[in-house]
């Protein structure tokens, strides 16, 4: 069992366990040991997003990696997935992450890429944490010219912006569209816009102005009501939002329509299948997809198969298969042809150059899925006990399982980065689902809830 990390990266509360300069520190101590090879000089990408508390935790570990002898490239604020590229670009040993993604600003986290451009897999997870609590290599302190050294990359931005166009086609711009975009006060508030305008757009923008307090506050992937609203005001093509660090991303249509990550998933899996591109007819999402989406792609010709919860379980499984998109309805979406992990402005440009090649506005797209009626809650728990060892909750459950039978589904889990039990069940009848994800989420805030 883990002790830091969870389902991406280690996070909390900054300036609380685990979330502290001194663990920072350790962290980057043990993920500098990890990483070294050999006697040649090792370098470590650091970027985060626009939390106040980046600051101190950016210090603290470029603090333990140079104490392990091995040098820090600084980037500044840069989205995840930029961080990813810069790291396999410029052939660094490693890339990390200061970002709580979508969470409050009080909130950060840290989370790691291999050389490769690929999060980490749970087995080096564990590694950084059993050299931590083992204290295997607290004696362990290069002297003299043996200490590492920290660089700022200056054109970490400029950098990402070309690699972004690059997946763009080169017979197609975006001159015409009119596009709302939010960057929730996040990582991407200088990299999307430029993209978006130097490709032709106009581009209306929200959420540019951070001031390490006001991140995915009340605007972003979280919030597309607001999107939504500016596009119908602005008569805007469409709208989209990303979330802090950027990996993830939110479409409205024209209307101010939401259009998530599922039916982006069948929006994208459907062309590439037109064009023979998805590899082995394949697209992986996670057990929170929406049904409407398998019935999609098959009727397209392809299938869907599911893994637990978590980008990084979509890729692995990617990986593992040999395929090429995957995704979440959040709207993680991961185009393995382009890069190693969720982008959501990468995201933005497939989908617009569909749009372009189409001739189609992204209401008309979306029509490729229709998804069942579901409801999703999430309820503050005080503990993440096992929820089929409470009889009451157990025997609930059961009940409905019965009643769903093959005409929906229910799945019950637990955050990985929150307490928080999200309850989402699927059904032909919207009005019996909601009753019933609120029977359930009724008793389990009187067994385990917060009080």
């Amino acid at each position: 069992m883990k002790k830091l990390f969870g389902t991406d990266g280690v996070r909390g509360v900054a300036n609380v366990y685990p979330m502290t300069t001194e663990m920072a520190m350790q962290i980057g101590r043990a993920a500098a040991y990890i990483f070294k090879d050999g006697h040649r000089r090792h370098r470590i990408v650091i970027g985060k997003d626009t939390r106040l508390s980046c600051y101190m935790i950016e210090n603290a570990l470029s603090a333990g990696i140079c104490s392990m002898g091995v040098d820090v490239l600084l980037v500044g604020p840069l989205p995840t997935p930029g961080i990813a590229n810069i790291t396999s670009s410029m052939r660094a040993d490693a890339g990390v992450v200061i970002s709580a993604s979508h969470n409050p600003f009080q909130d950060n986290g840290i989370k790691f890429f291999s050389r490769d451009g690929f999060k980490l897999p749970d087995e080096m997870e564990l590694r950084i944490e059993e050299l931590i609590f083992s204290k295997k290599i607290d004696s362990l302190r290069p002297t003299a010219s043996e200490v590492g050294k920290a660089y700022r990359i200056d054109d970490a931005i400029g950098r990402y912006v070309v690699f972004l166009k690059s997946t763009f086609p080169k017979d197609l711009d975006l001159t015409g569209l009119k596009i709302v975009l939010d960057c929730a006060n996040g990582a991407a508030y200088k990299v999307a816009p430029a993209v978006l305008e130097e490709l032709g757009a106009n581009v209306i923008t929200i959420g540019v102005n951070p001031n390490g307090t006001n991140i995915n506050a009340g605007c972003g992937s979280l919030h597309p009501e607001v999107i939504s609203a500016a596009v119908r005001e602005h008569r805007a093509d469409l709208g989209i939002a990303l979330d802090g660090d950027a990996d993830r991303v939110i479409f409205v249509d024209e209307s101010g329509n939401e259009v998530d990550g599922d039916r982006i998933m069948a929006i994208c899996a459907i062309d590439l299948l037109k064009q023979k591109k998805l590899r082995k007819n394949t697209v992986v999402a996670t057990v929170m997809s929406n049904l409407g989406l398998d019935i999609a792609v098959k009727k397209a010709g392809g299938k869907v198969i599911k893994t637990v919860v978590g980008d990084r379980y979509v890729v692995e499984e990617m990986r593992k298969g040999g395929y090429n998109l995957g995704g979440e309805q959040s709207g993680h979406m991961i185009f393995l042809d382009h890069n190693t992990t969720g982008d959501g402005t990468l995201t933005a440009l497939q989908v617009l150059a569909i749009m372009r090649r189409q001739d189609k506005s992204l209401a008309e797209l979306a029509k490729v899925m229709i998804p069942l009626p579901q409801v999703l809650l999430n309820v503050k728990v005080a503990e993440k006990r096992d929820i089929m060892t409470i009889p009451e909750i157990a025997g609930l459950v059961r009940d409905i399982e019965e009643k769903v039978q093959d005409e929906g589904r229910i799945l019950i889990r637990y955050s990985g980065t929150e307490p928080l039990l999200r309850i989402m069940i699927e059904g032909r009848d919207k009005d019996q689902i909601t009753c019933w994800a609120s029977e359930i989420a009724d008793n389990v805030e009187k067994n385990i809830g917060e009080k």
